[in-house]
């Protein structure tokens, strides 16, 4: 069997640390998850060290979550350990708070001249005429204005 390239080895306060999240229960559900792991992980002098397998199977959880917790312990630290990892794929919002506030009281407003109603395509087009955005597609406007409505 391979050796394992991130030991986790904690110090007493630490542990005393994620068993006061533990034995708290205020903290959120993950967190407490991530404390369980982390000091079944732990190959330290007072540590329990289980296996990655036999914490998997205890917590309900795959084996190369626990093995990614160990890598996050170890390269980012303690805190890291205990946070969800960031997310850095999501795209920033098309339509900020101001701008949705200007799109629905532009909605709201009289049409334009020889216009019954607003279109999406219209008001897309307005909001970026307008300069409250680069650009915006109509379907963008219409997931906006269906949350307000």
């Amino acid at each position: 069997m391979p050796s394992k390239k991130y030991i986790v080895t904690m110090a007493t306060q630490e542990r005393a640390h994620l068993r006061g999240l533990i034995t708290k229960g205020k903290a959120a559900a993950y967190k407490q998850r991530h404390a369980r792991i982390l000091l079944k992980t732990d190959q330290g002098e007072h540590g329990e060290y289980w296996t990655d397998a036999e914490i998997a199977d205890a917590f309900d959880v795959n084996v190369s979550t626990v093995e990614r917790l160990r890598q996050r312990f170890v390269e980012e630290g303690f805190e890291a350990a205990l946070q969800r990892k960031e997310q850095k794929n999501r795209k920033a919002k098309t339509i900020d708070g101001r701008a949705e506030a200007h799109l629905v009281a532009m909605a709201c407003s009289e049409p334009p001249e020889g216009r019954t109603r607003w279109t999406l395509k219209l008001l897309a087009d307005r909001m970026v005429a307008l300069e409250f955005v680069d650009s915006v597609c109509p379907e963008t406007i219409r997931k906006t204005l269906k949350k307000t409505r």
